[in-house]
């Protein structure tokens, strides 16, 4: 900061600074010896006596300062001497708002100075010197504007606040009529729901004293909810399979299918992500359109990506538990199918003896070959039907090694028994690197999850925080540049935390 320098100054008053002053005292060659006191807004801060040298005095903090120096002459007079005023400030004025976000409707005007004051410790009331920017805003067209008010103090102390105006269109009344058209909606399925409630208790007192059909085709409200879901979903499928790049996309859903029974085939879990996209964007524009405001692009695009990927992570984890599970119970099937050989049986039976022995993913497997068996498939095209299924390395080895044994013949209970311990000592290796690397995961699983909830977190502090980053070309850029980083970070530390067995 740069320093005014100013000999001592006996003036009323000098002019408010935000600098630090120096002020310089020589004394005459008639000066014997001299003390001064230095005064802080009229308190004694600093005293000295007893010099012939001369003194300097820093004035660095904000105050109204005065200096008194009394001067013993070589006659025995005593000289008294009085500064001025210094003042020091290096305080900002503080600008009151009655709020920092406005809604305004394109057209109407906008009264700058009605609830805005500024007060400085100096100068008192600034509201007479408040500038704006508002001259530099286009409020004709819409979107979010910033109004900045600045003011500026004697000293030269600057301070700015603020206000964030979402211009909307005059159209937007129409959100009212919405919303009441909303709230009427939803009053009726409350009113619904409490007299489906309310039928069902009356149904349970008088079930007791009346006769039930032996068959009852009468569906729940949720067994018609999910029947009219499934339509619109097989209607949209319809429409989404004219599409080649949308029927690639959706194999990649096609090794769900053994883990639901509502979708018949990939395009449906494609059609269910658009709907339930789209529903979460109606619930982000319902609460927006509460604050008479509308989505803006980025606003559209959060709601509706995270909709449209909430059925991916949900069936990615359905799906590690069932491969877990199935391979966990393939290491079963395959020493009941062992024991069933060192008894005699034969292939067919061994599959059979599984169906009956295990449950779960595994067994459904087997029963479906128990199926195909009993309908005159070949053992070899039954068992790689199984492995294309089920995509196992292990259960693909079985069906080689099914196949060899099958066309050239063979000890089956050798071949078995390997199986058995090279599936056996897999397992027990498995078992040993989880809990080697499960540290290191966890660790990895929160690296990947604090930028998200960082985000998160600062988004419900401040929702519009993040704003630079969807309206400003700039901000698109970095954004972009950001998201590749992440998933490069992800896919980087994913494969070198990977093991291969």
């Amino acid at each position: 900061m740069n320093e005014v320098i100013d000999s001592l100054n006996i003036s009323s008053q000098v002019k408010p600074t935000n600098q630090d002053i120096i002020v310089e005292y020589t004394p005459n060659s008639n000066v014997v010896s001299y003390n001064y006191t230095l005064y802080k807004d009229n308190e004694i801060i600093e005293t000295y006596n007893n010099t012939l040298e001369g003194t300097t005095i820093n004035l660095i903090e904000t105050g109204s300062y005065k200096i008194i120096i009394n001067e013993t002459l070589n006659t025995g007079y005593i000289n008294t001497i009085t500064s001025g005023i210094y003042n020091v400030d290096k305080e900002k004025p503080k600008i009151n708002l009655s709020g920092y976000t406005l809604t305004m409707r394109k057209g109407d005007k906008l009264d700058l100075f009605s609830d805005v004051s500024a007060i400085d410790n100096f100068d008192g009331n600034l509201k007479d010197k408040i500038t704006t920017n508002y001259d530099e805003l286009d409020f004709n067209e819409l979107g979010l504007k910033k109004l900045v008010y600045t003011v500026t103090d004697e000293a030269g102390n600057v301070a700015t606040k603020t206000v964030e105006i979402n211009v909307i269109s005059p159209f937007m009344d129409g959100l009212v009529y919405m919303q009441m058209a909303i709230v009427v909606l939803l009053v009726a399925v409350i009113i619904l729901l409490l007299t489906i409630k309310r039928s069902l208790e009356l149904e349970r007192r008088i079930s007791k004293f009346s006769i039930k059909p032996v068959k009852d085709n009468s569906l729940s409200l949720f067994d018609n909810f999910m029947n009219s879901y499934q339509k619109l979903v097989f209607k949209i499928s319809e429409s989404l399979e004219k599409s080649v790049f949308i029927k690639r996309y959706s194999a990649h859903f096609d090794k769900y299918l053994p883990l639901t029974t509502t979708y018949e085939k990939g395009l449906d879990f494609v059609s269910s992500k658009l709907i339930i996209g789209f529903i979460f964007v109606f619930i982000a524009s319902f609460s927006k359109a509460l604050k008479y405001t509308v989505l803006s692009l980025h606003e559209f695009i959060i709601p509706f990506s995270f909709g449209f990927f909430i059925l991916d992570i949900v069936y990615f984890i359905k799906y590690k538990f069932y491969r877990s599970k199935m391979e966990n119970d393939l290491l079963q099937a395959i020493i009941i199918m062992n024991n069933a050989f060192k008894s005699g049986r034969s292939i067919v039976q061994a599959v059979e003896l599984v169906t009956t022995e295990l449950d779960g993913p595994i067994a459904k497997e087997f029963e479906k070959m128990n199926m195909e068996l009993k309908f005159g498939l070949e053992i070899d095209i039954v068992f790689e039907r199984f492995a294309k299924r089920v995509n196992i390395e292990e259960v693909t080895y079985l069906t080689a090694s099914l196949s060899i044994l099958n066309k050239t013949g063979g000890n089956i209970i050798k071949v078995f028994t390997s199986i058995e311990k090279s599936l056996f000592n897999k397992k027990k290796l498995n078992l040993e690197l989880n809990a080697l690397i499960g540290s290191s995961k966890i660790i990895v699983y929160v690296l990947f999850l604090v930028p998200i909830l960082f985000v998160l977190l600062i988004s419900l502090i401040n929702p519009g925080y993040f704003n630079a980053f969807f309206t400003n070309p700039l901000g698109i850029i970095l954004f972009i540049f950001m998201l590749i980083y992440y998933i490069l970070y992800i896919v980087i530390v994913s494969k070198v935390m990977k093991v291969r067995m």
